[in-house]
């Protein structure tokens, strides 16, 4: 027998105390609750005792750090109200702090009830599923200083944990592929060369690859299927440490100045459909953290593309939200999110309002608020594209910046001028670093496919190129795919480099793409979702040294000038004649800079031709000094300016 007493119910979760283990779990609808402990997989069930309120409690010396464990529940069973008590089914601990293990690609041995028929399935689980594992807290531990960068100074860098390191050479074999791996000197000095003050890490949440892509040999690579909000990936540790790990790597960040911001996706869990596995939530209170079809609770409201919309407007949903989030504040330490799909976050009934219960909720907290906080600003339900509306504080990927200047750099299109200057007409009073700038994401080409392919190439997803953006706005720049051509070669760089220029040099946040700096091409492969391989990895060994000098440049150009930083004055939008959209030029003015800085014209010929265009005279008759072209033609400028085809030209004059 395993010995258990009521325990302390305010402490969900597992947490390790002097007399063993506390375990709390809410589960509204059971009858029962059986916590499952498992030694060297032998599973042993002891009831936890009930506290009242849905709330189940016990505390056992029979567990203690890195003991695995499970929950079975009992009771009621009621289809039409959406409730699905199964205890064939072993659950997760929505608290766990560290998850083993993986899903079986059989969904048949996960359903939580028959695929037609409305009763339970009776099946055991346990053999199929991932374990939760108890963690001991050490919060007390380290003292870890955040950097704290001011939004107008930061420059993030989007990438993945094992992307990023796995074909590193000097990364040492055994990290590559890990937390660990992104502390390693190589990986950080990468990043301070290029300027970089913040990692946007894809999600890290502990994630599990859906039964599909497993029988077809692939793998959920990018992890937005999550199931544990508080449990980093298994997957990306060396040891069997995740956690220890993780907080590693932000220790080290940290110590070189770099942020950490965690893609979290709290919009859907991996649990699916109504045809997916029961894992955590779908078996402990269903109608309490889904949104359900008001027309049948069997089935659930799916703004995200995945078969499940979890509800925020729900208490119980919220608090694990909200504890979540504090919990990777505290004691991981990371300094900020990206929300996947927030929309869904922000919605309050069905419509998005700003005055949403999650907004609230993050809002009242004094150390979430004061966080990097950052929307992805659309879902897929009812007037899910809400750029510009969400709440003081926040930060949004600007699409239509990227749209914009993806648009320009293959001379369809002249909105340009917006992204340049700030965003005023989607941010008003939020002001510039309300927009986080990019041209490309995970989510789409990286920027070297963006001009080498006119269409996506994703037969290796094994989905019959049916995945992925069909609309890029891309131009291949005269030739699909890898190309020997001289000609086509050079245009190619100088629409990189100009897309580069434009991220960089524009007002609010720039985010640059991990890899495209260096050239990294998918293949053509918009969707590299499932690609855990070459496909997706960084290859440090293939590297464009040009492209790598180009970028740093830019990026110090950003560092040392605040002409190109300051949120109070976006720059001076210059007219020349005979007017043209595809031609643009901007003068940032280092004069009203306190100190003064240099001051700067940036020049934009979105046109397959060159273009002189003629400097007012106010600014025509100063020692102007080039120091980007990407056409490699001029050294200076004097009265006029010749753009080369698809070039950018950055001149500078010191005050």
């Amino acid at each position: 027998m395993v010995p258990i007493r009521a325990g302390d119910f305010t402490l969900p979760g597992a947490t390790v105390i002097d007399s063993g283990t506390n375990f709390t779990l809410r589960a509204p609808h059971a009858e029962r609750v059986e916590l499952c402990l498992f030694v060297d997989d032998r599973e042993t069930r002891v009831d936890l005792p009930p506290t009242g309120d849905g709330m189940f409690s016990g505390v056992t010396s029979a567990a203690a750090h890195g003991t695995r464990y499970g929950y079975r529940v009992h009771g009621r069973w009621d289809a039409g109200a959406g409730i699905f008590t199964n205890p064939a089914k072993l659950l997760l601990d929505p608290y766990a702090r560290h998850i083993a293990g993986e899903v079986h690609p059989n969904p048949a041995l996960l359903i939580h009830r028959y695929r037609h028929e409305d009763k339970l399935d009776d099946r055991d689980s346990a053999p199929f599923v991932p374990r939760s594992v108890v963690v001991k807290s050490d919060a007390a531990g380290v003292v870890d200083t955040r950097p704290a960068t001011p939004w107008e100074d930061t420059l993030i860098y989007e990438a993945h944990v094992r992307g990023l390191t796995m074909r590193h050479p000097a990364v040492p074999p055994e990290l590559r592929g890990t937390f660990a791996g992104i502390a390693t000197p190589p990986i950080i000095e990468h990043l301070l060369a290029l300027g970089v003050t913040a990692v946007e890490l894809l999600p890290v949440l502990h994630s599990v690859t859906e039964p599909w892509l497993a029988r077809h040999g692939l793998a959920n690579y990018w992890g937005y299927s999550t199931v544990g909000w508080f449990a980093p990936q298994s997957r990306y540790s060396a040891g069997p440490d995740p956690v220890g790990e993780f907080k590693a790597m932000v220790q080290a960040l940290h110590a070189a100045g770099i942020e950490v911001i965690l893609d979290v996706v709290y919009n859907h869990t991996a649990e699916g459909n109504h045809l997916g596995p029961a894992l955590c939530y779908r078996g402990l209170d269903n109608p309490g953290f889904y949104r359900l079809d008001p027309e049948n609770a069997c089935r659930y409201v799916d703004w995200t593309g995945t078969g499940n919309t979890v509800d925020l407007t729900q208490p119980w949903a919220l608090r694990i939200c909200l504890d979540s989030l504090r919990y990777w504040a505290t004691e991981m330490n990371v300094d900020g999110f990206r929300f996947d799909l927030a929309v869904s976050l922000g919605r309050s009934g069905v419509a998005f309002t700003a005055n949403a219960p999650f907004f609230e909720g993050v809002a009242a907290d004094p150390l979430l608020s004061n966080l990097k906080l950052i929307a992805e600003p659309w879902d897929l339900g009812p007037h899910g594209y809400q750029l510009g509306r969400f709440p003081n504080g926040w930060r949004e990927w600007n699409g239509r910046f990227r749209d914009d200047v993806r648009d320009f750099w293959r001379g369809e299109g002249s909105g340009i001028v917006s992204g340049m200057v700030g965003s005023q007409d989607v941010f008003g009073p939020r002001g510039a670093t309300a927009s986080i700038n990019l041209i490309t994401a995970h989510d789409g080409f990286t920027l070297d496919d963006l001009v080498s392919y006119d269409h996506k190439h994703n037969a290796a997803n094994q989905e019959h190129n049916r995945d992925g953006e069909t609309h890029n706005r891309s131009w291949n720049s005269g030739l699909e795919g890898p190309s020997t051509d001289p000609m086509i070669m050079m245009r190619r760089r100088k629409r990189a480099e100009s897309l580069l220029g434009t991220l960089l040099l524009a007002r609010g946040v720039p985010m640059l793409l991990g890899g495209d700096e260096m050239g990294r091409s998918q293949g053509g492969n918009n969707n590299a979702y499932s690609q855990d391989n070459e496909v997706s990895w960084l290859d440090w060994e293939a590297i464009d040294w040009d492209r790598v000098s180009v970028t740093q440049i830019l990026a110090r150009l950003r560092q040392t000038h605040h002409v190109f930083r300051r949120a109070d004055e976006p720059p001076e939008v210059l007219e020349f004649e005979p007017h043209d959209e595809l031609t643009v030029a901007f003068y940032f003015d280092g004069s009203k800079c306190v100190p003064p800085d240099s001051s700067f014209l940036i020049a934009c010929n979105g046109r397959p031709q060159p273009r002189r265009i003629t400097l007012p005279p106010e600014l025509a008759d100063r020692s102007w000094k080039v120091v980007v072209d990407t056409a490699r033609s001029l050294e200076s400028v004097s009265g006029s300016i010749e753009i080369g085809d698809f070039g950018l030209v950055v001149a500078r004059t010191d005050p």
